[in-house]
């Protein structure tokens, strides 16, 4: 079998930022994958599964409530890897284009402190694996890096 482009990626060089993962086409219309990639994969430690539990649940809820986006937005999730997030949102776009929506959302899980959405055991299939701290220590990290990117971080290393 081929290797799929995302294990095409040089994660040596890969640092954290808002990269293309891919675009698909669905009958006329282009859906684009962006790889969210919050710690340096194999230099960094990752992150725990219940904070990335926690960043899914507020991040995923902000995208869907943007008023802007809401109607674009096709998924968010966690990477396997856990050193960041998938997002998937119709259209042909790049980084630059999303980034004000990235920092609002990231800003979001930076200074959330109330009751996670949907962290009950009727909303959630695993609703005690969270850690909320963790959860805006990672928003912070990645709202700060979003405020100074620069191209480098928005295009995979060769």
């Amino acid at each position: 079998m081929e290797k799929i482009a995302s294990f095409q990626v040089d994660h040596i060089k890969l640092q954290p930022g808002v990269y293309v993962s891919r675009k698909d086409k669905v009958g006329e219309s282009v859906v684009t994958t962006f790889d969210l990639r919050v710690t340096s994969p194999n230099e960094e430690p990752v992150m725990n599964t219940a904070e990335i539990h926690t960043i899914e649940h507020l991040a995923a809820t902000y995208l869907r409530n943007d008023p802007i986006w809401q109607d674009k937005v096709i998924y968010f999730g966690p990477m396997g890897c856990r050193t960041g997030f998938y997002l998937i949102l119709a259209g042909d776009l790049e980084p630059k284009d999303i980034l004000q929506l990235l920092r609002a959302c990231f800003g979001f899980v930076a200074d959330f402190c109330d009751e996670v959405p949907g962290a009950s055991a009727k909303d959630c299939g695993n609703y005690l694996d969270m850690n909320l701290p963790m959860a805006n220590y990672w928003g912070k990290r990645y709202a700060a890096l979003l405020e100074n990117l620069d191209d480098s971080r928005m295009h995979y290393p060769e």
